[in-house]
């Protein structure tokens, strides 16, 4: 099911740059993260990639984001962000007037982790703990974008079958970009190779020529 018309890839500046965010509990050895590598290594190594492991705090998170990607041109930068790497990415291409997928986006973090407070454990890595702090909510809720500024800069994918967040909380947010409604499917996408090549041709990257 799709609630917009067939996203076509914004004209200007060809994508060089992309930076991809991965979840809560989640690193760059995400499925998501790890197929999207992949096909930039094979298909377009001249494209700059980065996926970096983020900070437990929120505000340290974002600043390295924007320390990471200072000299990067925002008209060739594209972010994409997953769950709670998608409020993230929101929060950079608000900043830096990029261009942002969205993978079932975390819309209101500070309400939804508030429960999470305490020791954690990473997904791919349990033996690997960190501690979510009280103040990290705080954090969320002073990042949290007002309003979506130029709605076609965006292209989100929202699933019907997300066991974690309100897919029609996530489709209302992004009700005016570029919106894709998944019928199924789940909170981490599992069938994302089916859904790569929309992502990659809203962003304007095709293989490169031989």
């Amino acid at each position: 099911m799709n609630t917009a018309d067939e996203p076509q890839a914004l004209p200007g500046a060809p994508v060089t740059h992309v930076l991809y965010l991965h979840g809560f509990r989640s690193s760059p050895r995400s499925f998501k993260a790890q197929r999207m590598a992949a096909w930039m290594q094979a298909h377009r190594p001249d494209v700059h990639w980065w996926c970096p492991q983020l900070p437990p705090s929120p505000r340290e998170a974002v600043d390295l984001l924007l320390q990471g990607t200072a000299d990067w041109p925002k008209d060739g930068m594209a972010v994409v962000g997953s769950s709670l790497g998608g409020f993230y990415a929101t929060v950079l291409a608000e900043r830096r007037s990029c261009r942002a997928v969205l993978i079932n986006p975390a819309v209101e973090p500070a309400r939804d982790l508030a429960r999470y407070i305490g020791e954690q454990t990473a997904f791919h890595d349990p033996q690997q703990h960190f501690f979510f702090r009280a103040e990290f909510v705080d954090e969320l809720r002073e990042l949290h974008p007002p309003a979506i500024t130029a709605p076609r800069r965006y292209l989100a994918f929202v699933a019907t079958g997300d066991e974690v967040l309100d897919w029609h909380e996530m489709a209302a947010r992004y009700a005016q970009c570029g919106l894709h409604v998944i019928e199924g499917s789940d909170h981490a996408l599992s069938d994302f190779d089916a859904h790569l090549p929309r992502l990659l041709g809203f962003l304007g990257l095709q293989p490169s020529a031989v």
